[in-house]
């Protein structure tokens, strides 16, 4: 979900791939607003963000795949370029960010961004210990405990050092979904009742439903790739249980695909 000036994006993927790059470009900005707090609290919560960014990776060979899709965009961007109606300068931009992130990518070392969790012991003990609601206190992890102690800039290095193999995905991942969402233009709809459906004439990838911010709304998204149902439900007294919207709501919707 992603909230604007006078609007409110919900985002629903419709495959596994978009889920997981949603899941990390989440997690990434998490740790980004993380780092900006100095305080030792500040910093655990960070690295446990960088934590759970190495465990949702798994074994997934993430630089392959998503190297593919932005040299396939490059690619793809170029054909582009013989259109009379397209932005030049646009268009030059993007095959910069295209062919930045792509030479990052191919930068990067071949071992799997997660080895770090196997390989280094402290780590590791934080991590598993973080899986228990309290696990990481001072006294189940000393080491930790102490290093939190050590001078600020020591941690930051740390830290920094530990995140710089991540950097070149983070920035794929933005550039793939900003390419994403900006792939279609969004449509204006009204939802009967709270009630919309729509018939996609293709498949995609993304379905985004944008609501105005003096709504007090939100939508329940139901999306294969035959159908989309948006059931929007009124957000009320976080207390009592929602009620479906029964008068005409109007939003936005965008059902984005990036072509090949």
């Amino acid at each position: 979900m992603d909230q604007g000036t006078d609007w409110v994006s919900f985002e629903h993927p419709l495959s596994e791939r978009i889920r997981f790059l949603l899941r990390l470009e989440f997690l990434f900005k998490q740790y980004q607003h993380e780092r900006k707090d100095s305080s030792t609290w500040g910093l655990r919560a960070s690295l446990h963000t960088l934590l759970d960014i190495l465990s949702v990776m798994g074994r997934s060979d993430l630089r392959t795949d998503l190297l593919k899709e932005i040299l396939e965009q490059h690619a793809a961007v170029t054909r582009y370029s013989k259109s009379p109606d397209i932005s030049r300068e646009r268009l030059g931009e993007t095959l910069k960010d295209l062919s930045r992130v792509a030479t990052q990518l191919q930068g990067m070392s071949s071992s799997h961004p997660a080895m770090m969790l196997r390989e280094n012991e402290f780590l590791f003990a934080i991590l598993n210990r973080s899986s228990i609601p309290g696990g990481a206190c001072g006294f189940d992890l000393p080491a930790y405990y102490r290093w939190l102690m050590r001078p600020h800039d020591d941690t930051q290095r740390d830290v920094e050092a530990w995140f710089s193999s991540l950097r070149p995905l983070q920035h794929a991942i933005n550039l793939y979904l900003r390419l994403l969402r900006e792939s279609t233009e969004a449509g204006e709809q009204v939802a009967e009742g709270g009630v919309y459906l729509h018939v996609p004439q293709a498949a995609y990838q993304l379905v985004r439903v944008m609501v105005p911010t003096a709504a007090d709304v939100y939508p329940e998204i139901s999306a294969s790739k035959h159908r989309v149902s948006i059931r929007f439900m009124r957000l009320g007294d976080v207390n009592t249980r929602n009620q479906q919207a029964t008068g005409n709501i109007p939003f936005r919707l965008q059902c984005c695909v990036l072509s090949h």
